[in-house]
């Protein structure tokens, strides 16, 4: 089904708000649901003022640095608003971009007439705070609302036995994986995502609202020191999300027809053209494999089939960047060359990783970006394991046909699965690499190996390799050579864990 072409149909981001809280005393620094308050009224400011009595749509983004009943409730009583669509939203970085999309097509469909999407995050006051043992003087904290499911709750207990069910050591298997698909060394993989990761902490350097604004050349980026320890191989800090920020980000919406009768400069408001989402089997251990992610070529190819087939029709972009392999996996399935500049925000890394909110961020830097001159812009976002994935083209022009309701293209990804491979916790014999990561402790010192293996009758198993293996580790961690695809010995260790030795 699509929605008429008319202006009171035709959905536009008419406001953005931002905040980035720096508190001098940690008793100043605001909770989440002040910095959500303040980055909605700002949004309503960059558009029209009257617009936040008129909110009746609110979604506000998953967080985690602080626990509420209801903070959707909370904040829309803070706006004095009672919007008929009022949700807070599930876990995923994919989610501000999701739910921006579904914010336009209530208003595609005359449902609401001004929606906002809104996240934040105070996990840097929070946990210093929590490290002086200073009662922050917030919104109690609910202690009777469970937390919400996240990656790791939906993984094998082997993987969470060996330290592989959270982001920073799960992302490294699809960046190995990856590399051997590509024909890449260790080396010439870690020497791209230096570059890449360069290029979005020179954009955070710019970005008045980025948490770090200090640009990092490559080898600073990719080369461990004190300052920048290995944590998972072969991401070092510099590689990595960093949550421990305080920020928050609101994006307004309206039709066409109402952004005009208020007086917003047409030059001002944003149209949004489309997208697509598609999501992989929350286990990771439950795909067909780790070089690509079928979900994510599904979306990203509808993407650049809506401009023509051509990924580089767009000249603003925000490729999610949680890690490198990431934006990496992206711009080959958009066409893009190695000198792709991949963000308008900064990076999870440099500008700052409130969580499930960093796109909602992105959002307010693509409408700048577009307003200041780009002509078409690409908003990437990406949650979980490499689990769920939407993309939306937003432009300074009108779309030319009317914005579809249908948004998924999980049976195209789908389709494109091979078998996956049974998998087992009792093996012997040989084994070959199907990926792996080597796990280091906060010292930089490594506790443990880990690969994901392919018995020889075809089934896929987990296994470790211990810190005084340290031939295999070296063997692992040769920058010129890959271990994908090479054979070892499988045994069962005395606490009858899996573990591999190289041949």
């Amino acid at each position: 089904m699509t929605t008429q072409l008319s202006p009171d149909r035709i959905p536009v981001i008419a406001g953005i708000g931002e905040i980035a809280d720096h508190p001098k005393d940690l008793a100043q620094g605001l909770e989440p649901l002040a910095l959500l308050e303040q980055a909605v009224r700002r949004a309503g400011a960059d558009a029209c003022p009257t617009f936040i009595e008129e909110i009746d749509s609110l979604d506000v983004v998953n967080f985690l640095s602080w626990r509420y009943r209801d903070p959707e409730k909370l904040l829309a009583a803070r706006l004095g608003v009672t919007p008929r669509h009022c949700q807070y939203g599930p876990v995923g970085g994919e989610s501000p971009i999701r739910f921006i999309h579904e914010a336009a097509l209530r208003i595609a469909r005359g449902e609401v007439s001004v929606a906002i999407v809104c996240g934040a995050e105070a996990q840097s006051t929070a946990t210093k705070a929590a490290r002086a043992k200073l009662e922050l003087p917030w919104t109690p904290f609910a202690t009777d609302v469970p937390e919400p499911k996240r990656g790791a709750a939906f993984q094998k207990p082997i993987a969470g036995q060996l330290g592989v069910a959270r982001p920073i050591t799960v992302y490294p298997l699809y960046e190995a994986a990856t590399a051997a698909h590509w024909g890449q060394t260790p080396r010439q993989a870690l020497a791209e995502s230096g570059v890449l990761w360069s290029r979005y902490a020179e954009s955070a350097s710019n970005n008045p609202n980025a948490w770090s604004k200090r640009a990092f050349e490559p080898r600073e980026i990719t080369t461990p020191s004190p300052d920048n320890r290995l944590i998972a191989w072969p991401y070092t800090k510099l590689m990595v999300a960093n949550p421990s920020v305080n920020l928050g980000a609101a994006v307004l919406l309206t039709s066409l027809a109402k952004a005009r009768e208020v007086g917003i400069a047409e030059d001002r408001l944003i149209y949004i053209h489309g997208g697509a989402s598609a999501e992989e089997p929350r286990d990771f251990l439950s795909r067909d494999q780790f070089h690509q992610s079928h979900a994510q070529n599904a979306v990203l190819e509808t993407i650049k089939t809506m401009v023509g087939g051509d990924g580089r029709a767009f000249d603003a972009i925000e490729l999610y960047s949680c890690f490198p392999v990431v934006p990496k996996m992206a711009r080959r399935t958009l066409g893009l060359g190695d000198d792709v500049q991949p963000t308008v925000t900064g990076g999870l890394t440099f500008f700052g990783a409130p969580l499930n909110t960093y796109m909602t961020h992105a959002a307010c830097a693509m409408v700048r970006k577009l307003r200041d001159g780009a002509k078409l812009g690409l908003l990437y976002g990406q949650g979980g394991f490499v689990t769920k994935h939407h993309a939306l083209v937003v432009s300074r022009t009108p779309p030319q046909g009317a914005l579809s309701d249908d948004v998924s293209v999980q049976a195209k990804a789908d389709a494109a699965y091979g078998p996956v491979p049974p998998f087992i916790t009792e093996a012997s014999g040989n084994g070959s690499v199907e990926t792996f990561t080597v796990i280091y402790s906060g010292r930089g010192e490594i506790e443990h190996g880990v690969v994901v293996l392919r018995t020889t009758d075809g089934a896929r198993t987990l296994a470790r390799v211990p810190a005084q293996d340290q031939a295999t580790l070296a063997f692992l961690t040769d920058m010129d050579r890959s271990p994908v695809g090479t054979h070892g010995t499988i045994s069962t260790a005395a606490d009858g864990v899996l573990e591999w030795r190289a041949a």
